[in-house]
């Protein structure tokens, strides 16, 4: 055996070299032989050398020729340390320069080395010693630290920076004293003390008392990263007190220069200086201030070999594979770097850089490569192998990107491993395979994950059969050892620290492994076999083993995010690891050619279509276009073009398109600024902006038929599993899902498109909210398709080990359980992943490999592949046992929530997506959800079943928009319809509250889903008890008062012509959402519901109602306004109203003019269609509210006397001095004709609108009313003579048209007395008769006639008996009122002090009363002022005094009047003349066909109402049943509750813990829980609530109620004083806490839910995680085999995740607000409010960010004629109270109103981007609050939206709160999509900074 290496030849030679160096220097480096073998001389420095026991264990070919000055220095000053006996510390920048330097010193001393990298996984046992099992028993191993203190060896640590701070001071003894006791017993003795004990006692007993020697060559050499600069754990100062330290930087410029010139000697020098120059400014101090990483210089010497085989290679690409600075850094830093580029003449001089690969020639483990780079021929080597692979499998398509790609990798290859930075699904895992293929490579694939420790990286521990404890190669050392490819798939997600462990492997080709096994260089190794003269098998007995001169390592890692510390995986530290290739997302033509390679038979526009939305998303400069384009990634593309291929016909693949990539997108579950961007760019490729609308599918619109053993779909069929091998089949029955499924058609849609990815063997992925159905759709397509399944069910602690395999100890053997993912993989059934977003990221990427690439590595060491091939090309050291082959049948069925708030679980979809096809699952429609519900439970009331889905459907709503934490899915629903089912008495209201209790001590949560119930007709919270109708007060009964005779007949001259109808033109019509509120919830009124018209301006006046029945129970109400005018639609119990906007086609009112418009809707078949009359423009439209269109019907002139009428009709604002045309309401809808009449003339007009006719009578008196008896009867009244009436009917029955004039002669006229000088006008009359029940009824007596109801201002009615049928003789029978009327110049003009802002000049036209009277029910019913009402219609003090008017409902059938209150409208019309011209009390009503009668008011609130008896009886009892059954008889059982025992006494504040100890009970401490008397959380008794921040202990409510009446007094005496000390405190006055309740209350909903989403973020941020090797918690399953042998640190527990070390500190996210203080937003705040709107908006920033100031930090900034940028609140004092808040929102409005005209939007808002840069913050946001009066101050759109672009890392967007017409939405138009908002109403605009915010800051 070789003895001394020191007497070798080459040995003598190098130092030979080194000596000729220094003597340059009058240094010297000699070699002196003496008895010790040998002597190193560093200059003075002499070291002795000596012959090691263990060669191989010495440094090997580490030495180059010659050594650079600067490196003989450090060499020099270790020896020192050497002589000395002193450890040392080499610090300094990344790279292997610090490692190479200790190797080098250790050859040239010829010491032994013991080797190991620290890592955060790195454990005591790592470094002292471990243990195994042999033969049952454990023992112990010595490791690195033992065995180097005993064999006197030198250790290197390497890595000190990332080992945990508790793990090296376990050699802190070591280091000092050279002591250290050990697990075995045994205790490591400095040798001066072991060799004195040993002089005194034997060798024997001391080895007795277990002591070992220390040898005194023992050393320390530590190598680290200077900490805090690069990330890492700081040195503990106990430790860096043992060691020397020296600064290892680079080496110097010369050397290097020097040392590149031999690398590249035919490269041009000066360029090389360059390249150099260029480099090591990057890494100067001024770089690092800058934040660039480090530049890799030690990867020069790499570029240089590149550069020698091409030296035509572009040098800025060259550098990119070294320091791709593009990925790495932001705006300024890019900017730095292309600076540095720039100065040095670093860029392309000769234009684009063509190179291609002409031939590869492959001979053994190296091939020639052949390549042509700017026609010139070039040829080099590259290592390759001679695995076999499957030739036939070519998926590949090249594009000549890919080609180019392909040849910077062979490049690399030839120098070094390369790592691939791309976007997930742009092609690297195929790339890569193509390149294996190239070079005859088999790969081993490596998942990366978070969670994977170094030992991962390296090798696993299993037990023999025997129990016996052994290390199992991972797939990176199989590779090493087989020359395969190694492919570490995930770089960006593993930890740092842990790659560290590769360094050694990558720059030396060296490792040392867990279990000592050493790994060398293949020349190396070769070297040292046969220096050392031994066999192959006799170095592995060494274990030392060969690495294969093929083997490489590739990276594949998805690209850093530039500016964000969290996602910067690409460090200094890996930078000097690899070189790197960004694989960009191919563009449209490179697509268009694979997507045509692989799916040839694609139509060419498809694909064209296709590539353009992916084209126009990664193109566009807007943030949220660029997160869509993530989704349709090449692999997705490739996967949709396929889909489209298979099942799209050409007629309709433009929807088909846009579907597919709503789908891809998951456009559902997209917040609303991404969705609509989203929606543009389909709109601007020519693509339909909506997928496939399922809502309104029927199960007959499609079918699913399993038949002839295949399953059909709709038109997608496929065959059953197993149906062509029982024997398989009926294996595995039991693994079918049998589940209890309603077909609906929303999920069978989702599952044909579910078959259709089946078929094209897609793995599918199903997103949707919890309770949608998405187990139940997968077990249903599954049992349809008699498929078994393997369950997987994930959490947060899923494990990558437990996705695969699970091990458990049998017998004391470790033993691995196959997962259901390997079951599923070897038997080919379906994987049903559920809850997979609720797994870490990095445990279910695992999924993607295993779907990727078709390979996956399990921990007992078996590999799953795809490839049968791959059986028979298997590595020397794996079995066949050891491989897995996937079964064609297996499919992956994954279940995921939706992303984002409110479930804040992973993004699954973000980061997997792309490798499924993925679908939404959503609740089902509202049909599909009745249908269901319906079947389970078919005996539930349908109105019950639409009550619920409706409310659900609402509460989902609001959980979309985060307006509750928690989305309510069908789930819930079912349960609830269940019970019903099941215990129909417990009543809907009783049982929804299963579902509601959660929230039970939520008050506001709990107050809103109340609200959604009542809205809805749920009476949640109400009791049986709690009917509150009006009190019936009994009327006189009906008296004959008068008869009616007929005389002087008298015909009348007619005219017809034809009408002239000009048109159509489409109507500007808008659909909008109401808040139709349903009352009933607390208790039971004769109010049904109410809502708000939208758009509904304080200038708007409703100037009439009317309903039609459009049949099949399709009830419609219309409403005409005026001020502007316009129709609204309304079908009955709808969520939304249509509104058709009538401003530019009715002429516009003046100050002469007030219109008045009254509508009659038509009936079948114009059904839809309204006549809007406006009668003082004279103006008549024909309006369609189906289609929304209006035409103009123009009457026709006439000759003769029509025509001074004709022309006066049509004559607008003229004199009204002859009266007007006033035009009837009451005609049936259904015969489509309108009748006019000439008030204060002679003439009525009839407009048959199905036909086009026009009749004119002329009738021989001025005419003062018409009212409709019949459609061919009509009474007419004379004018100034209202008690003179006429019947005017048709000459024969073939006319509809009434000609014959009847007078009426009533005789025997009553005299009422006290009529208080009342007019016996005519106001209703109803246009058919009671019934004769009814009417017996009313009368009693019996009696079956003709007979009309008649009301005037005299009395309750008039029933006629007789009309109109009989003419001989009529009876008239009054219900007398006891008290007359008012007089209506008193009745409703109370209020003197109204402010008047508009009175018309024209003269008034008297208005009808508000006056109903209903037939079916012999009801009248009219408005009275609230002083007519008699006090006896109230219960005792029941009277409110805030209702100004009543509702007179006179049941004359049952001989009562009730007075049902009116609310009294929010808001008045200024325009008070105008709006007493229409109704005097500002009431409008109207009654519907089933006499649900309809009221509005001045507010524009329509509020729908049962007055009659019938109906009101049928509703109560409905309601009561919801409530369900409250019968003591139904108490079965008595139910205790514990008391606390104890009464109260007096309210009082408390004492005041100054330790804020949490306190149960008792009355003592203030911010006490369950306790009485103090200020506390869910006690009794207490004057106010005080929260402490402790948990709430809450007492029952019904010992709350049991507080004395006294103590609740005392208690609400004392809340209110402290309310008032506060606002003292605060110096807030009452009045101001009431100004500011005013801005505050309209916001306060969505301040709590924008607070719930921030709660719930960092809810999630603090989310513990794991902590390992821990000696208590819960059992490591990864520690079991250390477990087994006795080790401690086996356990894991939840800790809070304390950040990384050097990782910089999490920045706060900053919004600055600009807001409008202009004069004009003050000059217009009375027309549309935007004033206040600003004002709320500034409350909402205010009050839902306060309290994060660590996490968000806000401004508000405003802009007017004085200036652009006026501060009301800056970063640094933000308002901490309502006061302070109060006084911002008062100097907005001072400001608005006092300040300069002028405006300065763009200057704000430049002003706003660029300062808000200034401060440093995670991310930036502007909003801008103005009014969109931007042309008035001449500003362009174009230069807004330049100004907002001003900086693409700040996020700025506008709301436009202020619009005169359509400026606003002109100019949203002309600014980036997804960045303007119009808001024009006021709640709306909390809502809108809330998707700002919501879809912004929670990136």
């Amino acid at each position: 055996m070789l003895r001394i290496y020191m007497k070798q030849d080459s040995s003598l030679r190098r130092l030979n070299r080194l000596s000729k160096v220094l003597n340059d220097d009058l240094r010297q480096l000699t070699v002196v032989r003496a008895n010790h073998d040998g002597v190193v001389k560093i200059g003075k420095t002499e070291i002795p050398v000596t012959t090691p026991n263990v060669p191989q264990y010495v440094p090997y070919e580490y030495l180059p020729e010659e050594l650079p000055q600067s490196v003989l220095r450090h060499l020099r000053w270790i020896a020192q340390k050497d002589l000395l006996g002193q450890d040392i510390f080499l610090i300094g920048p990344p790279g292997p320069l610090r490692r190479v330097l200790a190797m080098q010193y250790l050859e040239l001393t010829r010491k032994e080395a013991e080797y190991i990298s620290l890592s955060r996984d790195t454990t005591e046992n790592d470094l002292k010693q471990r243990r195994e099992m042999r033969e049952g028993s454990s023992f112990y191993i010595d490791q690195c630290a033992v065995k180097a203190a005993i064999e006197g060896r030198v250790l290197i640590l390497e890595g000190i920076e990332k080992a945990e701070r508790n793990v090296l001071p376990a050699l802190n003894n070591l280091l000092e004293n050279r002591e250290m006791q050990l697990d075995d017993g045994r205790f490591l003795m400095h040798p001066k003390r072991y060799d004195q004990l040993l002089k005194d006692n034997s060798q024997e007993k001391m080895e007795e008392w277990k002591l070992v020697r220390v040898n005194e060559n023992f050393r320390v050499f530590a190598l680290g990263l200077p900490v805090p600069k690069y990330r890492g754990n700081p040195l503990d100062p106990p430790l860096r007190s043992r060691f020397q330290a020296r600064d290892i930087y680079h080496l110097s410029f010369s050397d290097q220069l020097q040392a590149l010139y031999q690398c590249a000697p035919s490269i041009d020098s000066s360029r090389i200086a360059e390249i150099l120059s260029c480099a090591t400014t990057l890494v100067t101090q001024d770089s690092s201030n800058l934040g660039l990483p480090d530049f890799p210089l030690d990867n020069l010497t790499s570029a240089m070999s590149i550069l020698e085989k091409i030296p035509s290679y572009p040098t800025p690409e060259l550098l990119s594979l070294l320091y791709p600075h593009h990925l790495l850094l932001n705006k300024e830093g890019l900017s730095a770097v292309e600076d540095v580029y720039q100065k040095f003449n670093i860029h392309n001089h000769t234009g684009p850089f063509h190179i291609r690969i002409e031939r590869v020639e492959k001979n053994g483990t190296a091939a020639q490569v052949e390549v042509t780079a700017d026609h010139q021929s070039h040829s080099f080597e590259v290592a390759c192998n001679d695995h076999m692979l499957d030739e036939d499998i070519n998926t590949f398509v090249a594009t000549d990107y890919h080609a180019r790609l392909l040849v910077d990798m062979l490049l690399t290859h030839s120098t070094k491993d390369f790592c691939i930075i791309g976007g997930k699904g742009c092609g690297k895992t195929s790339l890569v395979r193509e390149f294996a293929k190239i070079l005859s490579y088999r790969t081993e694939p490596l998942l990366m994950y978070q969670d994977m420790t170094s030992r991962d990286l390296l090798q696993h521990r299993y037990t023999l059969p025997n129990g016996d404890t052994v290390w199992k190669f991972s797939p990176l050392i199989q590779a090493t050892l087989d020359g395969s490819l190694a492919v570490l798939d995930g770089l960006d997600r593993v930890n740092a620290g842990t790659l560290s462990i590769l360094q050694r492997l990558v720059h030396d080709r060296e490792i040392t492994l867990h279990d000592g096994m050493r790994l060398l260089q293949h020349d190396k190794y070769d070297s040292m076999r046969d220096k050392l003269g031994v066999t192959d098998q006799e170095m592995n007995e060494r274990s030392v083993f060969r690495i294969h001169p093929s083997f490489r390592m590739i990276g594949l890692a998805e690209p850093p995010k530039p500016g964000t510390s969290a996602q910067q995986w690409l460090n200094s530290e890996l930078l000097t690891l690899f070189m790197y290739h960004h694989m960009a997302p191919l563009n449209s033509a490179q697509e268009s050619a694979i997507i045509k390679g692989l799916v040839p038979n694609l139509p060419s526009e498809v694909s064209r279509d296709l590539l353009a939305v992916s084209e126009r998303l990664r193109s566009s400069t807007d943030g949220n276009a660029r997160s869509l384009a993530s989704s349709l990634s090449t692999r997705q593309l490739i996967r949709i073009s396929r889909r489209l291929n298979a099942y799209t016909s050409s007629s309709n693949y433009k929807q088909y398109i846009s579907d597919a990539v709503h789908k891809a997108c998951l456009s559902r579950f997209l917040p609303p600024l991404t969705r609509h961007t989203l929606t543009d760019v389909l709109s601007s490729c020519d693509l339909p902006e909506e997928p496939i609308l399922t809502k309104h599918l029927t199960l007959d619109d499609i079918s699913c038929v399993v038949e002839g053993g295949k399953l059909t779909i709709d038109n997608v069929s496929y065959p059953l599993y197993g149906s062509d091998n029982a024997a398989e089949q009926s294996a595995s029955d039991a693994k079918i899902p049998d589940i209890l499924f309603y077909d609906n058609a929303q999920h069978l849609m989702v599952m044909r498109d579910m078959l259709q990815d089946y078929v094209l063997g897609e793995h599918i992925l199903l997103v949707g909210n919890q309770g949608v159905g998405k187990n139940k759709v997968v077990d249903r397509f599954l049992h349809l398709l008699n498929k078994p399944r393997e369950y997987l069910q994930l959490h947060r602690d899923t494990t990558v080990q437990s996705l695969t395999v699970q091990p458990t100890v049998r017998n004391g053997i470790i033993v691995y359980e196959d997962s259901a993912l390997v079951r599923a993989v070897k038997n080919g059934y379906a994987l049903v992943v559920d809850e997979a977003d609720k797994a870490p990221i990095h445990v279910t990427c695992v999924l993607k490999s295993l779907l990727e690439s078709g390979r996956a590595s399990l921990a007992d060491g078996r590999k799953i592949v795809t490839d049968p091939n791959e059986l028979a090309n298997l590595s020397k050291t794996t079995s066949q046992d050891e491989i897995i082959l996937m079964h064609p049948d297996f499919r992956m069925f994954v279940l995921a929530n939706r992303p984002g708030f409110p479930f804040l679980g992973n993004d699954f979809f973000s980061s997997l997506g792309d490798v499924f096809s993925c679908h939404a699952v959503d609740n089902p429609s509202i049909a599909s959800e009745l249908h269901m519900l319906a079947q389970y439970g078919p005996s539930v009331p349908t109105a019950t079943l639409k009550k619920l889905v409706a409310a659900f459907g609402e509460l989902r709503d609001m959980a979309d928009r985060g307006l509750i934490s928690y989305p309510y899915s069908t789930r819930e629903v079912v349960n609830i319809v269940k019970h019903l089912e099941q215990f129909p008495d417990d009543g809907i209201a009783s049982v929804v509250q299963n579902v509601f209790d959660f929230d039970a001590y939520k008050k506001e949560a709990k107050e809103q889903l109340s609200s959604v119930m009542h809205k809805h007709g749920i009476p949640v919270g109400a009791k049986p008890q709690d009917v509150h109708l009006s009190k019936p007060l009994t009327i006189s009964r009906p008296e004959l008062t008068a008869l009616w005779k007929y005389n002087k007949v008298q015909d009348c001259d007619s005219f017809s012509g034809t009408i002239t109808i000009r048109g159509p033109i489409y109507l500007n019509a808008q659909k909008y959402e109401i808040e139709r509120i349903r009352h009933r919830g607390f208790d039971f009124t004769e109010e049904v519901a109410h809502w708000t018209l939208p758009q509904f301006y304080q200038s708007s006046i409703v100037s009439d109602m009317a309903t039609c029945n459009e049949g099949e129970g399709k009830e419609v109400l219309y409403i005409a306004t005026v001020n502007p005018h316009a129709l609204y639609r309304h079908d009955n119990q709808a969520d939304h109203v249509t509104m058709f906007d009538l401003y530019d086609v009715l002429p516009s009112s003046n100050a002469m003019v007030q219109p008045r418009a009254k509508i009659v809707p038509m009936g079948k078949p114009l059904e839809g269609q309204v006549v809007v009359y406006d009668e003082k423009l004279k103006t008549m439209l024909m309006v369609d509210t189906k289609i929304g269109t209006v035409r103009r019907i123009d009457i026709p002139s006439f000759k003769g006397p029509m025509d001074r009428l004709i022309s006066w009709m049509t004559s607008s604002g003229k004199d009204d001095s002859e009266g007007v045309i006033r035009m009837c309401s009451s005609l049936p809808p259904e015969y489509c004709s309108v009748v006019l009449y000439h008030r204060e003339g002679n003439n009525i007009i009839h407009l048959n609108m199905l036909d086009g006719v026009m009749n004119v009578i002329e009738i021989p008196i001025t005419i003062g009313n018409v009212k409709i008896l019949d459609v061919d009867k009509w009474l007419i009244s004379e004018y100034k003579n209202e008690e003179n009436l006429f019947l005017l009917e048709p000459t024969s029955a073939e006319t509809l048209i009434p000609t014959r004039l009847r007078h009426i002669d009533i005789e025997n006229k009553d005299v009422v007395d006290g009529t208080n000088g009342q007019s016996r006008q005519v106001h209703a009359v109803t246009s058919t008769s009671l019934t004769s029940e009814s009417l017996s009824q009313m009368l009693e007596q019996s009696i079956d006639s003709p007979n009309r109801l008649l009301v005037d201002d005299t009395c309750y009615a008039r029933c006629i008996v007789g009309l109109p049928d009989l003419t001989s003789e009529n009876e008239v029978y009054t219900f007398k009122r006891e008290e007359a009327l008012p007089k209506k110049s008193t009745s409703f003009t109370s209020n003197a002090n109204v402010n008047v802002y508009y009175r018309g000049l024209s003269k008034a036209i008297p208005a009808e009363p508000p006056l109903l009277v209903l037939p079916k029910s012999a009801q009248s019913i009219r408005v009275v002022p609230g002083n007519y009402v008699p006090e006896k219609a109230f219960e005792k003090d029941m009277r409110a005094g805030t209702i100004d008017h009543y509702m007179e409902v006179a049941d004359v059938g049952n001989h009562v009047v009730r007075y049902i209150a009116l609310p009294p409208a929010i808001t008045s019309s200024p325009y008070v003349s105008w709006q007493s011209g229409i109704s005097e009390s500002g009431y409008l009503m109207t009654s519907s066909s089933d006499e649900l009668v309809f009221t509005s008011d001045t507010g524009g609130v329509i509020r729908e109402w049962e007055t009659g008896i019938t109906h009101l009886r049928r509703s109560l009892t409905e309601w009561r049943n919801m409530i369900g059954s409250t019968d003591s008889r139904d108490h079965l059982q008595v139910t205790r509750e514990q008391a606390s025992g104890k009464d109260v006494t007096a309210p009082k504040h408390g004492k005041i813990d100054e330790d804020n100890t949490p306190h149960v009970g008792g009355n003592t401490w203030a911010g006490g829980t369950g306790g009485r008397d103090t200020a506390g959380m869910g006690g009794k008794g207490g004057p106010y609530r005080l929260d402490a921040g402790h948990d709430v202990t809450q007492i029952p409510d019904w010992e709350k109620e049991a507080v004395p009446e006294h103590v609740k007094q005392a208690a609400r005496e004392m809340g209110l004083k402290a309310f008032k000390e506060r606002l003292q405190e605060i110096r807030m006055s009452e009045y101001d806490a009431k100004q500011y309740e005013e801005f505050s209350g309209n916001v306060r909903k969505q301040v709590t839910s924008l607070r719930i989403i921030l709660d719930s973020l960092q809810a999630k941020k603090k989310e513990r995680h794991w902590v390992k090797h821990q000696t208590t918690g819960e059992l490591d399953d990864m520690k079991l085999i250390e477990g087994l042998t006795g080790e401690k640190n086996i356990y894991k527990k939840r800790a809070d995740e304390e950040p990384e070390p050097g990782v910089p500190q999490e920045k706060p996210k900053l919004l600055r607000v600009v807001v409008d203080v202009s004069g004009s937003m003050y000059r217009f705040n009375g027309v549309d409010q935007r004033l206040e709107r600003c004002m709320e908006s500034a409350c909402l920033v205010m009050e839902a960010f306060h309290g994060y100031k660590d996490k968000f930090k806000y401004e508000i900034y405003g802009h007017s004629g004085d200036g652009y940028d006026i501060p009301f609140v800056t970063f640094d004092r933000p308002p901490e109270n309502d006061k302070e808040r109060l006084k911002v929102l008062k100097e907005m409005h001072a400001h608005a109103q006092f300040c300069m005209s002028g405006d300065h939007t763009l200057e704000a808002t430049r002003f706003a981007v660029n300062e808000i840069k200034k401060e440093e913050g995670d991310e930036h946001f502007v909003l801008i609050l103005s009014d969109a009066n931007l042309q008035r101050y001449g500003i362009r759109p174009e230069r807004l939206a330049e100004a907002m672009s001003t900086d693409d890392e700040v996020n700025a967007f506008a709301i436009f709160i202020g619009s005169l017409g359509d400026q606003a939405e002109r100019l949203k138009k002309s600014l980036p999509s997804g960045r303007s908002f119009v808001c024009l109403d006021t709640k709306d605009i909390p809502q809108i900074m809330q998707q700002i915010f919501t879809s912004s800051f929670l990136k």
